[in-house]
């Protein structure tokens, strides 16, 4: 008996056995597979296999960009720490494959910035395979200034039903100069229902200073500084997609002199690390918040250690942590040649190193997220939409 001759819900069972990274693949078999993913049932039951799947092997699935490519790569954190790259994210079409400088994730969906291209962002749901392109409004001064330009990706929180959420794209430019006083600023939020970029009315007594921002519960957090204050990195500052304003400055648990020294990353989309290296002693400190709102925020200390031995500095890092085994992965370059590098760091002091390979690039620098398949439906543009980027090719 063929395929085509089973009964539905067999065929739904057998393919919600395939992993993540033969989708692709099996969605391009026929139009009937294809057609499986609309279904909220299926694509329930597929994630909840695949998670599953994960727990038992004991491994973390993340979202990686190197060489401004975008690669799904899943890694086991125990003794023998391992890495595998699960599928690179590309498009139908290789000859139209664009490079990415910038990926932000929220909750499974990922907003990339283009490498070469400013007038336009897409916004991509890797797993259903769906994207939404958006041409960015032009911002010119009188001098022909450009400004800076920061993203974040989140939605509205006003449903408890996460495919039913409304996601919204926030993009800032500025000069980052932090004293000048009359400083070319603008804020404006993109809504996915209007197709329409607004501009907000926005006058920060701060300025953002990390890069990306770190989205958790939907809204977006950044680490900051009081504007025209020659000082440290010493606070946090939330974005509300809700209510479409900027909420305090919160407190860090320690001050940093620059952002090199210090970089966020969230942990299963519940609460914010902090990761904090001295230039001066090499110390390393990572901090989880007990507390994190809009208005409010408490950490503690998740582990501190001497890291001397690294014989430099973790520089333009990006990391996640495992909660349970207490350990950071950080991701960075080293080395002559430099090659893009994993560091696993313990509590107990224990070092490990995982090779990525030398870049094609010297100034790409790798870029990791957490990630979790979504069956959140991006809103598409009625017959303008045009998908470059469909799954994750092996």
């Amino acid at each position: 008996m063929s395929m085509s001759n089973l009964p539905k819900d067999l065929v739904e069972e057998i393919i919600s056995r395939v992993p993540l990274k033969s989708m692709r693949s099996v969605r391009l078999t026929c139009k009937k597979w294809n057609a499986l993913f609309k279904s909220r049932s299926f694509t329930t039951m597929h994630i909840d296999k695949e998670e599953a799947k994960s727990r038992e092997l004991g491994q973390t699935q993340m979202i990686v960009m190197m060489d401004y490519n975008v690669y799904f790569m899943g890694m086991v954190l125990d003794e023998n720490p391992s890495k595998e790259f699960l599928g690179k994210l590309t498009c139908l079409d290789d000859t139209k494959q664009v490079k990415i400088s910038q990926v932000f994730h929220c909750e499974g969906l990922l907003l990339c910035i283009l490498k070469d291209d400013d007038t336009k962002i897409v916004v991509w749901n890797p797993y259903l395979g769906q994207t939404r392109w958006i041409q960015t409004r032009m911002c010119y001064g009188a001098s022909g200034w450009k400004g800076r330009k920061k993203y974040a990706l989140g939605y509205e929180n006003n449903s408890e039903n996460k495919s039913c959420r409304i996601p919204k794209i926030l993009r800032v430019i500025d000069n980052f100069n932090i004293f000048t006083k009359n400083i070319p600023l603008l804020y404006e939020i993109y809504e996915f229902d209007s197709d329409l970029w607004t501009t907000l009315d926005v006058s920060p007594q701060w300025c953002i200073m990390s890069q990306p921002g770190i989205s958790l519960k939907g809204n977006t957090y950044w680490g900051a500084i009081e504007r025209r204050a020659h000082g440290p990195i010493d606070h946090i500052i939330c974005f509300d997609f809700t209510r479409e304003r900027f909420g305090p400055l919160l407190p860090l648990p320690f001050s940093a002199w620059g952002a090199r020294f210090a970089s966020l990353s969230s942990v299963r989309e519940e609460k914010i690390t902090a990761l904090f290296q001295k230039s001066e002693t090499y110390k390393f400190e990572i901090w989880i918040t007990t507390t994190i709102e809009a208005n409010n925020v408490t950490w503690s200390n998740f582990f501190t250690m001497d890291t001397l031995y690294l014989d430099q500095m973790l520089l333009y890092k990006t990391f996640f942590i495992d909660e349970e085994k207490k350990v950071a992965v950080v991701f960075e370059k080293e080395g002559k040649p430099i090659c893009d590098i994993i560091n696993i760091i313990g509590e107990d002091g224990c070092l490990m190193k995982l090779e990525l390979g030398e870049p094609a690039d010297k100034n790409c620098w790798p870029l990791v997220c957490p990630y979790v398949p979504s069956v959140v439906q991006i809103k598409l543009h009625k017959g303008k939409n045009k998908a470059i980027t469909k799954g994750i090719d092996k």
